[in-house]
């Protein structure tokens, strides 16, 4: 196959594939199966992008059961997964700023890693994808190598491009107004992001988007996830996940103005989490 046939496959294939997972209809079944005996042997890496509690987890693993089932195999990865260890964070913590103690925004993972397993997996070569024990905060057994020739990776901040300097000067909540009045910690992430991060967005050939309605909508559905945990006693309190969910606020609502522009597919939810429309149309897609 061409490039760009290969590239229309890949575009129909995740059409019909997110199709799916909003409506069930056989013919979405059958474009999915006439397409699975077209399939490139050329590798794609898929990004799924998505605020807290979006559902980029769920969703990613749903395709990789979906296209299992026609044959097609996938390896999901997280950009959690490259979380920088305790020790590491507390290095950047103490030569940037002290918030970078706490893992999650941009500058606390391992994208040197990340991408040089990208760039790998592009070529072909077996990966053992890298995991992330959250719960103890230290790197686990990684995965077994695979052939798989699709790859999704999913995270908070895919695709995301940086700040321009001069939206960096004010302060969107009270973690950047009592913890870096002086700006040095979000400038420092910004400078992060306008990294290696660009480079790892750039090996994506493919970009999901959920796109969540508004702030208090993500804060609502990360606290839904968090009831499990809160329940065993683990979980973190109401409060402290409030703290928390400050940390990706300024990015978060930067991807509602970045997103709409550079996302192939936007999956649209409504304030119950549910999928209500998917962009582009079939007409778009199928030329």
């Amino acid at each position: 196959m061409t490039e760009n046939v290969s590239n229309l496959w890949l575009k129909q294939w995740l059409f019909y594939s997110l199709k799916a997972q909003m409506v069930s209809q056989i013919l979405t079944n059958e474009q999915l199966s006439r397409l699975s005996q077209q399939q490139p042997s050329t590798p794609f890496i898929i990004g799924i992008s998505g605020a807290q509690g979006s559902g980029k987890s769920s969703l990613a693993a749903a395709l990789q059961q979906l296209w299992s089932g026609f044959g097609v195999q996938a390896d999901v990865v997280s950009l959690d997964d490259y979380y920088l260890e305790p020790a590491h964070r507390l290095k950047r913590a103490r030569l940037w700023h002290p918030l970078f103690a706490e893992r999650g925004v941009p500058g606390t993972h391992d994208t040197e890693l990340l991408l040089s397993q990208l760039q790998g997996f592009k070529r072909a070569e077996p990966q053992h994808w890298r995991r992330y024990n959250k719960g103890q905060d230290k790197v686990a057994t990684a995965t077994s190598a695979t052939k798989a020739k699709l790859l999704i990776l999913e995270g908070w901040c895919i695709g995301l491009k940086p700040q321009p300097d001069s939206e960096l000067h004010h302060c969107i909540n009270k973690l950047e107004q009592q913890q870096d009045p002086e700006a040095l910690w979000r400038y420092q992430v910004n400078q992060q992001l306008a990294g290696d991060y660009q480079l790892v967005w750039q090996q994506l050939e493919q970009l999901i988007w959920l796109n969540a309605p508004d702030w208090q909508a993500v804060c609502r559905w990360r606290a839904w996830q968090e009831q499990p945990l809160q329940q065993l006693g683990r979980g973190k309190s109401p409060a402290q996940l409030d703290a928390f969910m400050l940390y990706f606020q300024r990015l978060t609502q930067e991807s509602w103005q970045q997103l709409p522009q550079c996302a192939d597919f936007i999956l649209e939810l409504d304030q119950e989490h549910n999928l209500i429309s998917l962009t582009p149309d079939e007409q778009v897609v199928d030329g």
